[in-house]
C-alpha cells in the first residue's frame, strides 16, 4: 500500500485481531501507563507524561505493521510524524532503525537531528548524528556533534568517551582529515586539567593512524604533561618506540616511574623483544612476575627468552608456571600460549637428549594450525636420533590445509636439511621452488645462504645482487654480502659500505653491528672492532658473536677473557659452525 494519510483514519477503536500486535508497541508507553515497581534496592522513578493517547498509539502500531510488510518508506512518514507530534524519544529512535534498516542514511540522519532539535540535552540523539555523519563520509560537518558528545557525557564517563572517538572514525578513510577535525572539536578539553590527558591520548592516536608519528609523539608528551600519573599518553609512547625516535621511551620510562599496570608492563617487554633487546626485556618480565605471579602471559615470555639464551632451568620453571595459569586464560589465547609452552618445553628436553620428553610435549598439541611447527620439531628430533629421511618424510606428510602450508613445508624441509648439513640437498630443493617463484625475495635469500656454504661464492653474491635491486630495503641481504666479503678478507671498503647500509635499516641489530665489528677487524682497526663487538654481544649473547668478539681478544693478547668469551659461545651453542671452526684454526682446546 502507499502512504496513507492519517486523517481519513481518524480516531479509531482498535480491533480485536491487532490486540496481540498491539504488544509489539507496548515498550514506547508503558512508562507512562503502568511503571514497573522500582527493585527495592532502588529509588523510584520519577513519572513522565506521555502524549501517546489513542490515535497515536493507532498510528505507531500502523506503522510497525507497514515496516514489517516491507514498505519502510511509508513506515518512516508514519513513524516520525508520530514523533514529532509526541516528541517521544523512543519514537525518534525507532524511526532512525527504520531508515537504516532499509539503508536510507539521509533520511535517517533528517531523523536523528529532528529527535536532536527535539531534546537538545539527549547523548543518544547526538551520538545517532556525529555516527550517521560519519557513516555517510560527510567528516567535515562531525566537528559540532562530537563537540557536543564530550560536553554531554557526564564527568566520570569523558574519558571513556573520549577514548572512544578513534573507534567512531575508524572506517574514514582520510586519515588526516580526521586527526584535524578531531583536534578542532577537541580543543577545549585540550587545555582543560580533567580531561587534558585522555583528550591529548586521542589526538595522538589519531595522528599516529594519519602517518603523523612526530605529531602524535607531540601529542602523548603533551598529554603527560597535563597528568604524569595518566596511562593513556604512555601507551601511545610505546606504540611509537622505535630506535630513530628516542622521545618516546623517555615519555614510556616516565610511566615505568609510577607503579603501572602489569599489561603496559607486559607490552613494554613485547616491544623491547622486537628490537632484539632481550636483556632489558628478560629483567622487565623477572619483575613483572615477581610482583604479579599470576600473570600468565609474563612467565610464557619469559620463559621463550630464558630459553632464547639457554637458560634451560629457569625456561623450563617459567614455562611450566605458564601451563598452571593457562586454564584460566580466553580460549583463542590459551591455545595460541600452550603450543608455544609444548613447543619450548620439546626444545628444552631435546637439548638435554630426552628425546621421548621432547615428543611426548609435542603430542599434547592439538591446535591444527600448529601441526606444521610441531611436525618440524618431531622431524628435527627424529634427524638427531639419525633418522633424517624419516623426518623428511614426516613433514612431507602434512596436510594441505591452507595455501601457505606447502610452501610452510618446504621452508621446513629445506632448515632440517641445513641443519643435519645437507647443503646439496638444501640447496637443489629451494632451488627448484626459486624457479617456480622468480621474485620470491625469501626463496633468494635462501638459497644465496646456501650457495655459499656449497662454495658457490659467485652465485650467491649473484643472487644477493638481484634481491637488493629486486627490493632496495632487504637489510639482510646487504649484510649477508657486506659480512661474505669481510670474512673472506676481500674488498673491504665495499664490505663496509654494504654493512653501514643495512644499519641505516636496522640500527640495533647485534648481528649487524656483529658483522660491522668484523669488518674494522679484518681492516685493521682492532680497538673499534673490540667495542663494536663488545657492544652486541652485551645486546644479544650468541656463539657468532662470541667467535668474533673471542677472536678480536686474543689477537689482542687478552687470551683469558677470549677464552672466557669463547667458552660462553659453546654453552649458547655448542654447534655453532663458527664458533667451531674458529678454535680449530686458532689451535685453541677449552
Amino acid at each position: 500500500m502507499g502512504v496513507l494519510s492519517l486523517d481519513y483514519y481518524g480516531p479509531m477503536p482498535i480491533q480485536r485481531p491487532l490486540l496481540m500486535l498491539l504488544a509489539s508497541t507496548w515498550c514506547f508507553c508503558a512508562n507512562a501507563q503502568a511503571p514497573a515497581a522500582p527493585s527495592p534496592e532502588a529509588p523510584p522513578k520519577p513519572l513522565r507524561n506521555s502524549a501517546l493517547n489513542s490515535e497515536i498509539l493507532y498510528q505507531v502500531l500502523l506503522g510497525e505493521i507497514t515496516a514489517r510488510n516491507g514498505e519502510p518508506g511509508a513506515a518512516y512518514s508514519l513513524m516520525l510524524d508520530a514523533a514529532r507530534k509526541t516528541n517521544e524519544p523512543d519514537l525518534y529512535q525507532r524511526t532512525v532503525e527504520i531508515a537504516l534498516q532499509s539503508r536510507s542514511g539521509e533520511p535517517a540522519l533528517q531523523a536523528a537531528r529532528a529527535w536532536k532539535l527535539a531534546h537538545p540535552s539527549s547523548r543518544d540523539a547526538n551520538r545517532y548524528v556525529l555516527q550517521l555523519l560519519i557513516a555517510l563520509n560527510r567528516l567535515a560537518e562531525t566537528t559540532d556533534p562530537l563537540k557536543a558528545d564530550i560536553q554531554l557525557a557526564s564527568n566520570d564517563q569523558k574519558a571513556a568517551a573520549l577514548a572512544s572517538v578513534p573507534r567512531l572514525y575508524a572506517r574514514a578513510t582520510d586519515r588526516k582529515l580526521v586527526a584535524s577535525i578531531v583536534e578542532q572539536a577537541l580543543a577545549e578539553f585540550l587545555s582543560a586539567t580533567a580531561t587534558g590527558a585522555p583528550a591529548w591520548t586521542t589526538v595522538g592516536r589519531l595522528r599516529l593512524a594519519a602517518a603523523d608519528p612526530a605529531g602524535a609523539l607531540e601529542a602523548a608528551r603533551r598529554g603527560q604533561t597535563m597528568d604524569p600519573a595518566a596511562e593513556g599518553p604512555a601507551v601511545v609512547a610505546l606504540e611509537l618506540m622505535d630506535p630513530k625516535r628516542p622521545g618516546a621511551e623517555e615519555l614510556v620510562k616516565v610511566h615505568l616511574s609510577r607503579n603501572p599496570r602489569p599489561d603496559f608492563l607486559l607490552g613494554y617487554a613485547r616491544v623491547l623483544v622486537d628490537f632484539q633487546r632481550n636483556a632489558e626485556a628478560t629483567r622487565q618480565l623477572e619483575r613483572l612476575t615477581t610482583d604479579h605471579p599470576t600473570l600468565a602471559e609474563a612467565w610464557l615470555l619469559l620463559g621463550t627468552l630464558q630459553s632464547q639464551d639457554v637458560q634451560t632451568t629457569g625456561a623450563e620453571s617459567s614455562l611450566k608456571r605458564y601451563l598452571e595459569l593457562a586454564p584460566a586464560l580466553p580460549r583463542q589465547e590459551r591455545e595460541r600460549g600452550l603450543t608455544e609452552a609444548y613447543l619450548g618445553l620439546s626444545r628444552i628436553a631435546e637439548k638435554k637428549k630426552d628425546y621421548p620428553l621432547a615428543q611426548a610435549w609435542l603430542d599434547r598439541i592439538e591446535n591444527a594450525q600448529d601441526l606444521v611447527a610441531a611436525r618440524t620439531q618431531r622431524a628435527s628430533i627424529l634427524a638427531r636420533q639419525g633418522r633424517l629421511e624419516e623426518g623428511r618424510q614426516l613433514i612431507r606428510s602434512i596436510p594441505d590445509k591452507t595455501p601457505g602450508s606447502a610452501r610452510m613445508k618446504l621452508m621446513a624441509e629445506v632448515q632440517l636439511l641445513r641443519e643435519n648439513k645437507r647443503y646439496q640437498a638444501a640447496y637443489d630443493l629451494l632451488n627448484e621452488a626459486a624457479a617456480r617463484s622468480p621474485g620470491d625475495s625469501e626463496y633468494l635469500y635462501d638459497l644465496a645462504m646456501l650457495a655459499e656454504k656449497i662454495g658457490s661464492l659467485g652465485e650467491m653474491e649473484r643472487l644477493l645482487r638481484q634481491l637488493i635491486a629486486a627490493k632496495p630495503d632487504y637489510h639482510h641481504a646487504y649484510n649477508a654480502l657486506g659480512y661474505s666479503l669481510a670474512d673472506r678478507n676481500v674488498r673491504l671498503p665495499e664490505a663496509r659500505q654494504l654493512v653501514l647500509k643495512a644499519l641505516e635499516f636496522a640500527p640495533d641489530d647485534p648481528f649487524i653491528r656483529d658483522s660491522l665489528g668484523w669488518v674494522e677487524f679484518r681492516m685493521g682497526n682492532q680497538a673499534e672492532a673490540l667495542r663494536i663487538l663488545e657492544e652486541a654481544y652485551k645486546a644479544r649473547p650468541d656463539a657468532e658473536i662470541a667467535a668474533h668478539l673471542g677472536e678480536v681478544l686474543w689477537v689482542a693478547g687478552r687470551r683469558e677473557r677470549a677464552r672466557a668469551i669463547w667458552k660462553e659461545g659453546l654453552l649458547l651453542n655448542p654447534e655453532n659452525e663458527t664458533l667451531t671452526e674458529t678454535l680449530k684454526r686458532l689451535r685453541v682446546s677449552l
